[in-house]
Order: C-alpha cells, then structure tokens, then sequence
C-alpha cells in the first residue's frame, strides 16, 4: 500500500514538473500585459464600463461653473407612428422666431444619444462595438451646452449667441442663424478606430447617419422643423463651440418652428 502511494505521488510530482514551464510562461505573459496597462496610464475595464466612459469623457471640454440645466424626462409615448413620422419628413429651412421649448429640446437630445438601456448604457443611436464616438451639442441663443446622455443634462460651455457666427462657418446658411436651436454633431475618431483602425471611420460615419435621423423623425412628432447641414469650415465650428481638436464636427442641424 504504501509502495502504490509512493508511486502515485512521484507520478503527481513529475506531473506538476512538467507543467511548470507552460505555467512560468502564462504567469509572464500576464505579468507582461498588466505592466504595458500599468506604463501607459490605462486602466482595465469591461468593455461596457470603458464604453460608457469614453461616451462620459469630456476630454478636454471645460465646462462653466454653475451654468448646467436638468433636462426633463423624455416622452416614450407620443401621437405620431414612425410611418407617418416617415412620410411627413422634409427638410425645413425657414423658421419662425417661436422659442424651442426645454421639453422639445429634451426629446430632441434624447433621440440623438439618449440612454434607452439603463443596464447597459445602450443608446437611442446604435454605435459599433459600443464605443460611442460622439458628442452632441446645441447651440441656443444663450449659448452652447455639452449634452451629457447619462445624466440627461446641459453642460455650459460657450456664454452669449454664437448663431450668426456659426451661419458664416456654414457659408452664410441663413437657417442657421435663424433657427431656435443649432444641434452639432461630432465625433471622436479614435474611440472607434482604435478597436476597428481605420475602418472605424466608416462606421462613424454611419452613426453620426443614424442620430441625424433620429433628430429630423423626432423633429417631425414633435411638429418643429429640421434640416441636416455638411456645408462648413470645420475648424471655425471647432473654435467657436470651443472645442478640442480632436472633437471632428459631422453634421450641423438648425431646427425650430417653421417660418413662412
């Protein structure tokens, strides 16, 4: 008996043995990776975690103090189906001088990037790999605010009514200086393109795509006018929202009560 289990542990030993090189290399190779995450200031997250840091990022955006406004809570019901939100769409340039309501303005913002997902963070716009390339801005007689998804809320940015500056950088497009409100989309290239390279930038693309729409639909129930606008200088709209360098503005959306 003590001859079976003498062998047995001899057995088991030579085992381990042989497992110990495979074992020193595992235990390097993560030893390794950590350091590199160490070195280079990163810190590891799950994915959805990293996603909804990235989206929260300000990146460099300096903020007013005191100067954030509460949006109230978007509307999950309304009169309009999408089939008729579908046939009524068209683009409106002219508007009236009629002030954009908080609560239009609310469902407007929601409807770009708003959170439909709580457990998860996911958005109204469908992002790939859940990385959340960009940002959403309006730009208000006021002002420009930074709209923050998961806190539903304005961030101040820029004081005073930059619309007629923002209509030259537009090529003197009149529907932007007289539209209530100018909603400004970016993005942030690298939140995309460092998991999908350069391909990343298509799917960008496709998403800035995907929020406009959900802006002119949503435009559309709540009976106000929009129209989607690619004309301009992107530097000069990166300087007078005050923005990053990084942050690449894709779309300008000037909306209000139609004028005649």
């Amino acid at each position: 008996m003590t001859d079976k289990n003498t062998s047995k542990k001899k057995l088991w030993i030579k085992n381990i043995r042989r497992l110990i090189p495979v074992l020193t290399v595992i235990i390097i190779a993560v030893f390794l990776s950590f350091s590199s995450l160490l070195l280079c200031g990163c810190k590891i997250l799950p994915v959805s975690k990293l996603a909804n840091q990235n989206a929260e990022n300000s990146g460099g955006i300096k903020y007013l103090e005191g100067e954030e406004i509460i949006l109230p809570e978007p509307l999950l019901k309304g009169d309009y189906s999408l089939e008729e939100a579908l046939l009524m769409r068209a683009s409106v340039r002219s508007f009236s001088d009629r002030k954009l309501e908080i609560e239009k303005i609310s469902q407007l913002l929601w409807a770009a990037q708003g959170i439909n997902r709580k457990s998860s963070g996911g958005r109204t716009a469908p992002s790939a790999g859940a990385l959340y390339p960009l940002e959403i801005f309006i730009v208000v007689a006021d002002g420009v605010y930074h709209y923050l998804p998961h806190e539903h809320k304005l961030m101040k940015i820029v004081s005073g009514d930059i619309r007629q500056k923002l209509s030259a950088a537009c090529l003197l497009q009149q529907s932007v200086s007289d539209a209530s409100a100018d909603i400004v989309i970016a993005a942030i290239y690298e939140r995309t393109t460092v998991k999908y390279g350069n391909r990343g930038e298509r799917y960008v693309h496709m998403e800035a795509g995907h929020a406009c729409q959900n802006i002119l639909l949503t435009a559309v129930t709540l009976e106000i006018g929009a129209v989607p606008v690619g004309a301009f200088d992107d530097s000069s709209v990166q300087g007078l929202l005050n923005l990053p360098s990084n942050y690449m503005p894709l779309y300008v959306i000037p909306i209000g009560y139609p004028g005649k």
